[in-house]
């Protein structure tokens, strides 16, 4: 099951169509949308660059979504489809801790992240801007994905060992810097050149970015146990 069709797929050819041929599915035009919106941030992004990604006629776009506006936020939702149920899948085993709990839904997030690299784009951009489209973006996607995430993180916060503030931080340290990588190919492939998409290197780093992560909360809590 996919969160959306494989952006990084190859793209339609230029030109227009033959007769009675339908110039571009829905699915191909969100997929170039949400190349162009990485790319280009909203403000950047014109509905004639995305014509050009499909090499489709202009009035494409306008007759099946009406606006930019409202093409970005059917990629918005397009992107995140499925999201919450592919995370929400349990590992198999059914005895695990908390802490294991978290790191599985660490690994289990950071390898979807890694097939819409595009995405991590968006959302960065989006972020860094003050608009409804963050508003959207965040009540409608963000935030129930991050709950979900910390859910294991329950108890540790009743304990007092982790604070609300932490959870932001955990937010961005696997959301936006665990996913660096994916969305910083040409800086990645510099630094190394495996390529941090491939399957192996996905899961190495995955596992990797769990690994760190879950051993700091172990620490907190082995403070916290310490007698005074």
């Amino acid at each position: 099951m996919d969160i959306a069709p494989e952006p990084r797929g190859p793209r339609k050819g230029r030109g227009r169509p033959p007769a009675g041929e339908t110039p571009a599915s829905v699915d191909e035009i969100l997929t170039a949308a949400l190349r162009v919106f990485a790319r280009d941030g909203f403000a950047g992004a014109s509905v004639a660059a995305i014509n050009r990604e499909l090499g489709v006629s202009h009035n494409l776009i306008h007759q099946r979504f009406g606006s930019k506006e409202a093409l970005w936020y059917a990629v918005a939702d397009w992107i995140f489809a499925n999201a919450v149920t592919l995370l929400k899948i349990r590992p198999e085993r059914t005895d695990l801790s908390p802490l294991e709990e978290f790191h599985a839904g660490i690994v289990r997030f950071l390898e979807l992240q890694a097939e819409y690299p595009d995405v991590v784009r968006l959302i960065s951009t989006e972020a860094a801007i003050e608009s409804p489209r963050l508003t959207y973006l965040y009540d409608r996607h963000i935030q129930p994905i991050s709950v979900l995430l910390a859910e294991p993180l329950k108890p540790l916060l009743q304990r007092k060992i982790l604070h609300r503030d932490d959870l932001r931080s955990l937010h961005f340290l696997i959301a936006h810097g665990a996913t660096a990588p994916y969305a910083a190919l040409p800086l990645a492939t510099r630094m190394s050149p495996a390529d941090p998409l491939g399957k192996a290197a996905v899961r190495r780093h995955a596992r990797l970015v769990a690994d760190t992560i879950v051993a700091g909360i172990e620490a907190r809590i082995a403070r916290a146990d310490e007698p005074p």
